[in-house]
């Protein structure tokens, strides 16, 4: 006679989590060990030069704060938000293609790139994307 228990939780279902476990711990090890001996083998000889802060091999002059503008992480922020959404099309294509999923995909795609252009008309207006 079977018990219940063994219907439910057959022996391989456990052992794949298993060998993602023990990847797991092998892949932080090999990180710890690498550490570690880096740790053991660096020469630790600390000196004013290795103090500074460095900048492009120039002796860094007076304080650590500097004005920057804000409109180059405007631009960086925008061109990511665009970047990861375009990475989004490409599994829209492969369910597009797909039976019975057609007319659904290709409006569910119209939306999220009006979305998108509301965002750009937005960015647009706001005066975002003017170089001056």
């Amino acid at each position: 006679m079977t018990s219940v228990a063994a219907d439910y939780f057959p022996s391989d279902y456990f052992r794949s989590y298993s060998v993602v476990g023990l990847l797991a711990v092998i892949g932080v090890l090999f990180v710890a060990v690498a550490f570690g001996a880096g740790r053991l083998l660096r020469p630790v000889v600390p000196t004013p030069e290795k103090l500074l802060t460095y900048e492009c091999g120039v002796d860094p002059v007076g304080e650590g704060w500097a004005h920057t503008q804000v409109r180059y992480y405007v631009y960086a922020f925008l061109y990511v938000i665009f970047a990861v959404d375009s990475i989004f099309l490409f599994p829209w294509a492969t369910v597009f293609a797909a039976d019975g999923y057609g007319a659904t995909t290709l409006v569910e795609m119209f939306i999220f790139l009006g979305f998108l252009a509301v965002g750009l008309l937005y960015a647009y207006k706001k005066g975002v994307l003017t170089w001056t």
